[in-house]
């Protein structure tokens, strides 16, 4: 499950959610769609600290309310989640082990600019997590991730398959 898919297709498309963030942020964050406008979203919470604060209390209690609902509808599955901030959020603890998939920062920052995000923004999100070394440390299970897609999926079916084999 990614977590970043959950919260842009279900959260932030809810009416209820889409009416929070307007009331709070203003019309310069309503999408064209009737959705939200992520990006102007972005700008405002990653330069303004209580505003991050406020929107992740709006998101994270929903997110983790599909995750528990998701979770119960299929007790005895195997479950993958993506969660970009398991330390910064202390959810380590929900999950068997967790693996942190790690790249160096220039290769961060090029791969949000790929995805329209400039620089600047880029670097100021980035900032807001906790350091690489920080989730290095703290995960069970690290994969390098400065080659292409195919590379990564190689990694996660090589670890997957050395977890299967020990359980």
């Amino acid at each position: 499950m990614d977590s970043d898919e959950v919260v842009r297709n279900r959260i932030l498309s809810d009416p209820e959610v889409v009416k929070e963030l307007i009331g709070h942020f203003g019309a310069e964050v309503a999408g064209k769609d009737g959705g939200v406008d992520r990006s102007a979203v972005g700008i405002r919470v990653f330069s303004n600290e209580a505003d991050l604060r406020w929107l992740e209390s709006v998101v994270h209690p929903r997110l983790y309310g599909i995750w528990r609902t998701e979770f119960a509808a299929v007790a005895n599955a195997t479950w993958v989640v993506e969660v970009p901030l398991l330390f910064e959020k202390a959810l380590e603890n929900w999950f068997d082990f967790t693996v942190c998939v790690a790249c160096s920062r220039e290769q961060q920052l090029v791969r949000l600019e790929q995805r329209g995000l400039p620089r600047g923004l880029a670097g100021q999100r980035i900032s807001s997590q906790l350091p690489l070394e920080k989730k290095i440390e703290r995960s069970d299970f690290v994969l390098w991730n400065e080659g292409s897609p195919k590379f990564l999926e190689a990694a996660v079916d090589r670890l997957t398959k050395t977890l299967v084999s020990q359980s």
